[in-house]
């Protein structure tokens, strides 16, 4: 049985997201040195930022690039989505660190999508300058508990996290 193709996405407006990665696994600057400034974002493993990937991120949005699990925590940069949702080919992979036996090429569990560097901060937003906002009190990642790789991200959350990072949305 052939993998069902996906319905497009309709788009009304650009939507913006916070997509986290350990710095020690994969940085901005690591990005930065990709061919293009371009990758694919991989290795999702909750079913809930997936759906994310697969039903609501779509081409043209903006993510922040967080750095989770490190001192300090924050957002190192911006990325823009250039390939909506698709197949993680990691899952089917047994010498990747990714892989889940469980995932079916032809019903693919899991999904990711491309991303293309827009800028690096000049400094890291820390976790401590994110609190000290009061416009981004309600930012999924300062709530207690939110764990999610992939998050929704309000357009003031947005413009306000530029602000403090000192630079212009691009």
């Amino acid at each position: 049985m052939a993998a069902k193709k996906k319905a497009t996405k309709k788009k009304s407006s650009r939507r913006y997201w916070l997509f986290k990665s350990e710095p020690n696994s994969y940085s901005i600057d690591d990005l930065a040195g990709e061919r293009m400034q371009t990758t694919f974002w991989d290795g999702v493993r909750n079913y809930q930022a997936r759906n994310f990937l697969r039903d609501d991120v779509a081409v043209g949005d903006r993510v922040f690039f967080y750095y989770s699990n490190s001192k300090p925590m924050g957002i190192a940069g911006t990325m823009e989505v250039v390939r909506e949702g698709y197949p993680d080919h990691t899952a089917f992979d047994p010498d990747d660190h990714h892989y889940d036996p469980k995932s079916d090429p032809d019903e693919p569990t899991w999904f990711m999508v491309d991303v293309k560097l827009i800028q690096s901060f000049p400094a890291l937003v820390t976790r401590g300058d994110l609190k000290s906002e009061t416009a981004l009190a309600k930012m999924m990642v300062l709530q207690r508990g939110s764990r999610l790789s992939i998050q929704p991200v309000t357009a003031a959350e947005w413009k306000a996290v530029h602000k403090l990072a000192g630079v212009k949305d691009l």
